[in-house]
């Protein structure tokens, strides 16, 4: 069941895991005694699928379940039916056990997604229909594909407007004025599957083969920002990226610091602060709209950060492309996951993004890594940076 936020999903699992414990038709005509509940944590286990507003336990009727915290499980005393409560950081968990029956939730955030689901498979092995419901909204990532290519998946969807009298007054007309026909706002509220655009610069897939990895020595470290001249709501976000270069002559993205909806002195006192963090060089400030008061304000933070002023000439597809390039030939490597970064860098096409917005995670990418293998130069300093 993919959904948009607040379509009712967690409801829809509830009344699933009660109706199978019921033996309520159409859901079943006996009743299952052995329930497996997968959640991202354990804690979303219990404070969404079982004690939620729309959890379990909150909306049983009749036998109504109680959760036995010490032993992770929900237990319904008139039938003795159980529901064991796991979490998707240990897939291993979910060795020995076996089920009946299990409701996976928002299985597009699991940190261990294919391991956990694989795990869980092998324990789907009591009576004589095991079954499963995944809820979640949906999100391009692996586990979700496999899924929709399995023949034995049946898909459905639900859109946030689909359980309108159930949310609270304005909170729709509020998405759809901020969110509505961008591609946030079709997988968030509509339960759309938004893969990467075809025309656009970067796709997730060769991101996340360039992701993690050992800890490396930097030589040189920036701190690229991409100022909004204003703060004011709605306004665009200031870009701040850090990154640095490898011994061996490579690109490695450290942090995406973007800040939205702030004033000058708020992210110059942002990126200065990941100037000392990262023991960077300098900042890399583009001040083409700005132009002087981008450096004047990041020295009233602090005077001694050195600032080197960058000024775009051409068009921002145009930069990104070289830059681009170097991520197709493996020199471009990201330290950890920035979720927000790569969605911009999925969504980044020869007419910007989707949604119409400026691309500033882009755009402060572009600087730090045109800086550093294309233009950057200046003395080694060698520090060791973890993952």
């Amino acid at each position: 069941m993919l959904g948009g936020r607040g379509a009712g999903k967690t409801r829809l699992g509830a009344e699933w895991v009660n109706a199978l414990v019921l033996g309520l038709a159409p859901f079943s005509l006996s009743r299952y005694g052995q329930i497996a509940l997968v959640a991202e944590t354990l804690g979303d286990a219990r404070e969404v699928m079982i004690e939620g507003p729309s959890g379990i336990a909150t909306i049983a009727r009749g036998d109504r379940p109680k959760y036995e915290t010490s032993r992770r499980r929900l237990v319904w005393p008139a039938s003795g039916a159980v529901a064991q409560a796991f979490s998707a950081e240990d897939p291993d968990s979910l060795r020995g056990p076996q089920f009946e029956a299990a409701w996976c939730d928002e299985i597009c955030k699991w940190r261990h997604a294919d391991a956990t689901y694989d795990m869980l498979q092998f324990a789907l092995r009591l009576g004589e229909r095991p079954r499963q419901i995944i809820t979640t909204t949906p999100k391009p990532v692996p586990i979700l594909r496999r899924l929709l290519d399995d023949r034995g998946v049946v898909a459905r969807r639900l859109k946030t407007h689909d359980n309108a009298g159930n949310l609270a007054p304005g909170f729709l007309a509020a998405l759809e004025e901020r969110y509505g026909g961008t591609r946030l706002g079709r997988q968030e509220i509509d339960g759309e599957l938004i893969d990467d655009r075809p025309d656009a610069l970067w796709n997730r897939a060769a991101l996340e083969a360039l992701t993690g990895g050992a800890p490396h020595e930097l030589k040189r470290i920036v701190v690229a920002v991409d100022p909004s001249a204003t703060g004011h709501a709605g306004s665009a976000a200031c870009g701040i990226v850090v990154a640095g270069t490898t011994m061996n002559g490579d690109a490695l993205v450290l942090a995406d610091g973007t800040i939205a909806s702030a004033s000058p002195t708020e992210w110059a006192a942002k990126a200065v602060g990941f100037y000392h963090r990262y023991e960077a060089d300098n900042i890399v400030a583009e001040v083409n709209q700005g132009g002087d008061m981008v450096a004047t304000v990041i020295r009233m933070v602090d005077p001694d950060v050195p600032v080197k002023p960058v000024r775009a000439k051409r068009g921002k597809w145009l930069r990104a492309e070289p830059v681009a390039a170097l991520y197709e030939q493996g020199r471009v490597h990201h330290a950890k996951r920035m979720p927000e970064l790569e969605d911009e860098m999925c969504d980044f096409g020869p007419d910007g993004l989707s949604n119409g917005r400026s691309p500033d995670r882009v755009d402060a990418l572009v600087w730090a890594i045109t800086e550093l293998l294309i233009a950057g130069r200046g003395e080694p300093k060698v520090r060791a940076i973890g993952q």
